[in-house]
């Protein structure tokens, strides 16, 4: 069965729909197409897939199925881990990364037996940035790309610019810088909303060699900047990712090897106050570094043919503050190794997947709850195992079942918190004694892809699944007495909480028509995450997206619309004041798209998200309202 290849070309639009798991994608033409100006109306889109909106802060926090934050999703970079964390009135967890510069965004729901799945426990997303095959067109020793658009409602100027060149028939380079200066927009009532622009300037490079036949190497850099007002504060968020991977794949079906070494560095200083306060030169680093590899052996045992994935990965956090406030400086690490092995037989496939995890935190501080000064060093590991057995009845139907374990241990920052709020007299406990949180859980789904339905080129997909996740010691904040001392602290959940839900997603496209849907349901029983030290993630009871469009002029021209539908949301009591209600409210909004294709070169474009200008509030919104009316021109070149 298809798996997401983290370091790699990741999914294509149709595997989602051929593995037997809860898994998504998007390309580089609908993020182009639906940005505007948050990564996270794309991602919001997906079947079980959320962010947490700041619109002030550009960081992207995802959300799958109710959890965030603190590694719960392991969010990445070209397979490169994001822990860069901020415990404050947000999300616990950022990933900057510029739209402008990814090829795709994959998102795998629940367990993962394979590279990237150690430590978390709802599932991973991969930002995939622009490799060198998104800029030089196949059969071509040199390529370039540009994007340049322009926006109303504060958007502004955009510019993108991507070179590329092949070094002879084994070597190539490529890279690209992107900038984007944006001002305030407006709502849907026309009210400016203060603290939403930012400025941001973004690059990478990549370059591969092949030595031999069966060998390449690569090496990659993203580089991102980018200066905004948040958290009462001017920001600078400086983010670097490294990568080097190595491949190994002759003519031998027990090998297919890969070996993937990186290295990430986030940086925010707080530069100014917007208003007043005494934090200027708080900075929280993050820096990590780690490995991954793996290998597949393909073979046959008599009527069974077997494909066997097996490896290892780690990565190591080191988190420095200055004036980090209640942020404090600690390490910690998360690997292990895991192996996954596809038995098929006939129009069955048995995947049986195995993990042992295994996790180290260390750190020291002072509190009045630990009898002074105290250290923590903690380790902890675990098996977690994946069963999934799938069923092909029909070359264009899968059904399957399965059963997994997953765990996340917990961060720096839950355990090692500590100190005053600022301007307040809210102290705040670590608490070296935290459990892993752990999760037991089963899932079931089918998947169709069929093709020519009504005529000889049309593709129908659909993709639907259940799943059930049961999860204990559930980590989430509380402010309770201490022995003789009050104050707020992170703590295990006793007992077991659930959620549960149902994800659509699918399309239709005959060329000169074309539609796609996607649906979720979530129920549960979870404890609320106070607002305050991280925020509650409780996804909307209901949401679904509808894209349909229309091709004509020997499909050069493309035109369609886009509706957006979002039930109430649970906020937590804990979050409902005497005068708040325990919800938010839902809303719908609508898009509308076209494109042209002038030449083989050029592509020009609009875009208009919110075209009714309605005035909402997103769900798992921290500060703002939503954008009014939205309307962004663009321009697409490749030579």
């Amino acid at each position: 069965m298809p798996q997401i290849d983290v370091s790699g070309a990741g999914l294509s639009s149709e595997e989602p729909y051929r593995t037997p798991a809860a898994v998504s994608t998007v390309g580089q033409d609908e993020i182009g197409t639906f940005t505007g100006h948050s990564l996270g109306d794309v991602l919001r889109t997906m079947p079980g897939t959320f962010t947490r909106e700041n619109m002030q802060n550009p960081g992207i926090a995802v959300n799958i199925r109710g959890f965030e934050g603190s590694g719960r999703v392991n969010m990445m970079i070209d397979g490169v881990r994001q822990n860069f964390r901020f415990t404050g009135h947000e999300a616990q967890g950022f990933t900057y990364v510029d739209p402008a510069l990814l090829a795709g965004v994959d998102v795998q729901r629940g367990a993962v037996s394979t590279a990237g799945g150690a430590g978390a426990l709802a599932g991973t997303a991969n930002f995939r940035t622009l490799g060198i095959d998104d800029i030089i067109q196949a059969g071509k020793t040199w390529g370039a790309i540009g994007n340049l658009s322009w926006g109303t409602n504060g958007t502004g100027w955009s510019e993108m610019v991507g070179l590329g060149a092949n070094l002879g028939p084994n070597a190539a380079i490529a890279g690209a810088v992107s900038h984007n200066d944006t001002n305030n927009y407006q709502n849907g009532d026309g009210v400016s909303q203060p603290y939403t622009a930012q400025n941001l300037t973004s690059g990478l490079f990549k370059a591969r060699i092949d030595p031999t036949e069966d060998t390449r190497l690569a090496i990659g850099g993203v580089l991102y900047n980018n200066t905004f007002g948040a958290n009462s504060y001017n920001q600078t968020v400086n983010s670097q990712t490294y990568t080097s991977n190595f491949t190994y794949t002759p003519d031998n079906p027990l090998i297919d090897f890969g070996l993937n070494g990186y290295y990430n560095q986030v940086d925010m200083t707080y530069d100014s106050p917007i208003t007043v306060g005494s934090y200027t030169g708080r900075n929280v680093t993050d820096e990590g570094w780690g490995f991954d590899t793996s290998n597949t052996s393909r073979f046959d045992l008599g009527p069974v043919g077997v494909a066997a994935i097996y490896g290892a990965e780690w990565f190591q956090d080191y988190v420095s503050t200055v004036k980090g406030g209640v942020n404090p400086s600690g390490d910690s690490g998360t690997g292990g190794v895991f192996s996954q092995t596809t038995f098929s037989y006939g129009i069955v496939d048995f995947i049986a997947g195995l993990r042992y995890d295994y996790y180290d935190l260390d750190g020291n501080g002072t509190s009045k709850t630990q009898g002074g000064a105290y250290t923590v060093d903690q380790s902890e590991g675990r098996f977690d195992p994946k069963l999934t057995l799938a069923v092909n009845p029909l070359d264009w139907l899968q059904i399957y079942g399965s059963w997994s374990e997953s765990f996340r241990p917990p961060t720096t920052f839950e355990t090692l918190l500590g100190g005053n709020h600022p301007g307040s007299t809210t102290t705040f406990f670590p608490n070296p004694d935290l459990n892993p949180e752990t999760q037991r859980g089963w899932e079931v789904g089918l998947n169709a892809l069929y093709k020519q339905l009504f005529t000889q080129t049309d593709v129908a997909t659909f993709k639907i699944d259940y799943y059930r996740m049961n999860v204990e010691d559930y980590i989430t904040a509380e402010c309770s007495r201490v022995g003789k001392y009050y104050g707020c602290y992170f703590d295990n959940v006793p007992g077991t909480t659930y959620v549960q839900g149902v994800e659509l997603q699918g399309g239709y496209d005959m060329g000169v028509v074309f539609g796609q849907v996607s649906y979720t349901y979530t129920n549960t029983d979870m404890p609320a995450q106070m607002d305050g030290l991280g925020a509650h993630s409780y996804l909307p009871d209901n949401m679904a997206t509808v894209t349909l469009g229309t091709r004509w002029l020997d499909s050069k021209l493309t035109v369609g619309g886009r509706g957006n539908f979002v039930s109430s949301s649970y906020i937590g009591d804990i979050n409902a004041g005497s005068s708040t209600d325990d919800r938010v409210a839902g809303y719908s909004t609508w898009d509308a798209f076209a494109s042209y294709q002038v030449n083989a070169n050029l592509k020009v474009g609009v875009d208009a998200t919110n075209l009714l200008d309605k005035l909402y509030t997103p769900a798992l919104s921290t500060s703002g309202s939503g954008m009014g009316r939205t309307v962004v021109f663009n321009m697409k070149a490749t030579f």
